[in-house]
């Protein structure tokens, strides 16, 4: 039944089990002490009135007087004391009777109360009439005359009136055991509340803090030692809040470090798996952090030579370094340093230090030689044949010297314009070419090297215009620094487009201005559309003649004024170079 879940009912149950079990006895105990109490009582009583009978009739029974007088007596004396009286010769032969036919009756020398009266002088017995057929008490005495026995009286009661009387008895008593159990009862259940109360309370404190409220406790409801718990409680629950508190900002000042870390974090534990990884390890290794934790290392990194390293550094319990290159699978380069934890045996906390982007610089750095080498080195040959070719004798030939010193300027005009613009790049990277940043319009950034670059889109049979949406707001930029990019990419825009048109467009996209350069000339190639904005790239097939820097010094001197500069391209269709700047605010 559920109500025994309840403790109350329980600790009820058992005090009223308990008591009903004490009374029960005690019930029991005074029945067999009362019942004994009063047969002894009435033992007593009958033998006194067998003794009266027997001195009464002694004189009779010594001389043999007529067995009906004897009857005729045993009637009188059964009426007066309401007994069952039995006179009894010595040989056991019934001389009078009562309540019975003596003549149809045993003869009762074997009877228990007669050989005890016999013997001791007293006879008494308890057991089952075979002529009346209910339990009764016989008490005999013996009948002595002269110093002799002469016959045995004996006196006999049924025990109906005691046993009702213990029945009575059993049933006050009986009656008054309820009505005490259900006062223990009532008494118990009211003292137990707050005790109970008080152990429900605790419970239910302990149930919140087990589900993560920290901030559970206990009204103490006793000054006992539930009391005490409940203070002890508190207390501890005080303590464990703070440790909690201060493992989780530890925990979250920890998360937020490996969050924000650039190199990757793994931890595995003894049996391989991963415990613990951080975005920039997920975003190396290309999975997701919530799909790794849990899993084999083995199936988080799926690459043999970081496995083997992993699993020599468990093996040999020592710190092992290695370098991972994942291209071209993934154009991921990193190194993998693998550290033994202590603590638990084959735990082990792998660093993997992104060198991607080191790789890049590194590429970039060699192309950039590379280029600048090239771009150098070809003037520098002219020159070199040029002197060499007057110095044989060309000198001597007016018209050949003037050609090949017009040649000559060429090539340093050449040389000085790479070395400016490298110049001026590596100014406005390093953030010390100075701009006069003034509020200016769309059309003064727009509309002056548009129409310098004109004449030679008409050259090349190019159709060049302009569509400025109207109330454009007004922006913040180095107006020259801002005419060279418009200059740089409507250039560009011409040399590619063989045939077509080339389209300059500004709009307002929310809070920025957008400058868009769009052409319907050969475009560009999806794997060189993300380096052209790279300093001296060019795209495969491009027979530029610059040096590859225009796009570069574009890109810088957009990103310092706060902007974004990109390229969108469909070759054969087409490019569009759009130029993003922040609207003025006053």
């Amino acid at each position: 039944m559920t109500f025994f879940r309840s403790l109350r009912w329980r600790l009820l149950a058992l005090i009223e089990l308990v008591v009903l079990g004490v009374m029960i006895a005690l019930v029991l105990i005074l029945s067999a002490t009362v019942r004994r109490t009063y047969l002894a009582h009435l033992e007593e009583q009958l033998a006194a009135e067998a003794r009266l009978i027997g001195d009464a009739l002694a004189p009779a029974m010594a001389s043999g007087q007529p067995e009906g007088f004897l009857d005729e007596e045993a009637h009188r004396y059964a009426a007066m004391l309401e007994a069952r009286v039995t006179l009894i010769g010595p040989d056991g032969t019934v001389w009078g009777e009562s309540h019975e036919d003596r003549t149809q009756m045993e003869n009762q020398i074997d009877r228990p109360e007669v050989r005890q009266a016999l013997a001791a002088g007293r006879g008494t017995s308890i057991r089952l009439g075979h002529t009346v057929g209910y339990e009764m008490i016989y008490v005999a005495v013996p009948v002595e005359a002269d110093g002799r026995v002469v016959g045995i009286a004996r006196v006999a009661l049924p025990l109906r009136e005691v046993q009702a009387n213990v029945a009575r008895l059993q049933r006050t008593v009986g009656l008054v055991t309820l009505l005490f159990v259900g006062l223990i009862g009532v008494v118990a259940f009211l003292r137990m509340a707050p005790t109970v109360k008080a152990i429900r309370d605790l419970s239910d404190a302990l149930r919140r803090l087990t589900a993560g409220d920290l901030g559970a406790r206990v009204l103490p409801r006793t000054e006992d030692e539930l009391g005490d718990l409940a203070h002890e409680y508190n207390q501890m629950a005080d303590r464990l809040r703070e440790t909690i508190l201060a493992l989780r900002e530890e925990q979250t000042r920890l998360s937020g470090l490996l969050e924000r870390m650039t190199d990757g974090v793994l931890i595995t534990d003894g049996e391989g798996r991963v415990g613990l990884i951080n975005a920039a390890a997920a975003r190396l290794l290309g999975v997701a952090p919530e799909e790794a934790r849990g899993r084999s290392f083995v199936q988080v990194v799926w690459d043999h030579r970081l496995v083997a390293l992993w699993e020599a550094c468990r093996e040999r319990r020592e710190e092992g370094v290695g370098l991972i290159d994942l291209t071209p699978r993934r154009p991921t380069v990193f190194q993998a340093v693998v550290s033994p934890l202590e603590g638990e045996e084959g735990a082990a906390l792998v660093l993997l230090q992104d060198l991607t982007r080191v790789r890049e610089l590194e590429t970039v750095r060699r192309d950039f030689v590379a280029n600048v080498s090239h771009e150098l080195r070809t003037p520098l040959a002219t020159l070199k044949a040029l002197v060499e070719t007057l110095r044989e004798g060309a000198l001597e030939d007016p018209q050949a010297a003037r050609r090949f010193l017009e040649r000559m300027e060429g090539e340093l005009d050449r040389l000085d314009r790479i070395v400016g613009e490298l110049l001026d790049l590596a100014r406005i990277e390093s953030g010390r070419m100075p701009m006069q940043m003034a509020q200016v319009t769309v059309a003064e950034v727009v509309g002056p090297p548009v129409e310098e670059l004109r004449p030679l889109a008409e050259r090349a049979g190019l159709r060049l215009t302009v569509s400025l949406a109207p109330d454009l707001p007004p922006i913040l930029a180095d107006v020259d620094g801002m005419r060279r990019v418009v200059a740089n990419l409507v250039h560009n825009a011409i040399q590619f487009t063989p045939s077509g048109e080339v389209t300059v467009q500004a709009e307002r996209r929310g809070e920025e201005v957008v400058i868009s350069v769009r052409d319907t000339g050969v475009g560009i190639a999806a794997e060189d559309l993300p380096r052209v904005f790279e300093r001296f790239y060019k795209a495969r097939g491009s027979r530029s003649g610059g040096a590859g820097l225009g796009l570069a010094i574009a890109k810088h001197i957009v990103l310092a004024h706060g902007g974004r500069i990109w390229a969108e391209s469909v070759p054969g269709q087409g490019s569009t170079f759009s130029v993003a700047l922040p609207v003025w605010e006053e």
